[in-house]
């Protein structure tokens, strides 16, 4: 299944895509879920896909605002420097841990909403990612059932504001300017990929491939991921891990290349989805 969160003249609801129209779930399940999130936290995504089976979308995509997949998810975690790529642009050390660090959820925008470059920084980089949606929530994570906790996929840009990244050792400032962060347009279910099946991760800015990858790359597979962060914190249902960049970022190019007013920026999971976003 796709499933989007979305808003409209109606209100703000979630959806099964359904071709170019949206099944809306809120009135497929008569009010029992009135956000994506509390389908995973119900673990109903098997009966959501039963009920949806024989029905057709009654609501046109093209005349949605397409939300964050997962507007208001408990945790964003995010992960640093996991593909060797970035990590030697980065210039710096190998670790034995992932690195780590928090987004919030107003630094978010859905797919086609405007990314915003702040007017206190030009420094403004795009960063795709493929995000994970905890669908199964559990503390201590064996690597082997890791996948299992998984709802499913979705593109991500890792916005950043670099000049207020750089203010000190911690990432928080730079990650999490309002809207700077693109997460959409849906989420890809679990069952549409395979388990461990190597994704491609490609960023285009106003059409130009900048980064280009596979998770076969990343330093810290997923199940590794799942496992280190959940022995410090509980997963629960919703929760979003964002699983790192690879090489190519704006920044460490030469001359450096940023986002500006009028770009169009878009991240690509081949097989999952291509979020696109403007540049305001």
């Amino acid at each position: 299944m796709k499933l989007v969160s979305y808003e409209n003249a109606s209100g703000t609801s979630w959806g099964i895509l359904k071709g170019d129209h949206v099944l809306d779930g809120v009135a497929l399940t008569k009010g029992t879920f009135p956000t994506l999130k509390s389908v995973l936290k119900a673990d109903a995504l098997n009966e959501i896909a039963r009920q949806a089976a024989e029905r057709a979308g009654h609501l046109k995509l093209t005349e949605l605002n397409l939300l964050p997949v997962i507007p208001d998810p408990g945790k964003i975690i995010c992960v640093g420097l996991n593909y060797e790529e970035h990590r030697i642009e980065s210039k710096r050390e190998p670790t034995s841990e992932p690195t780590l660090f928090l987004r919030s959820a107003t630094s978010q925008a859905g797919h086609g909403q405007a990314l915003i470059c702040p007017p206190e920084s030009i420094e403004f980089d795009y960063e795709g990612e493929i995000a994970i949606v905890i669908g199964k929530g559990g503390r201590r994570i064996a690597q082997d059932d890791a996948w299992n906790h998984i709802a499913g996929y979705a593109p991500y840009n890792d916005g950043s504001i670099r000049d207020w990244q750089r203010h000190t050792s911690q990432f928080t400032a730079g990650k999490n300017f309002d809207k700077t962060g693109g997460f959409g347009p849906y989420l890809t279910t679990r069952d549409e990929i395979a388990d461990g099946q190597e994704l491609t991760l490609i960023t285009r800015l106003n059409g130009e491939v900048m980064q280009q990858a596979t998770t076969e790359q990343m330093i810290f597979g997923i199940p590794r991921l799942l496992h280190y962060i959940s022995t410090f914190t509980t997963l629960e249902p919703g929760d979003v891990i964002v699983t790192g960049t690879p090489g190519g970022v704006g920044v460490k190019r030469d001359p450096p290349v940023f986002m500006r007013r009028g770009d169009r920026v878009e991240v690509e999971i081949t097989g999952v989805a291509t979020l696109s976003n403007p540049i305001e």
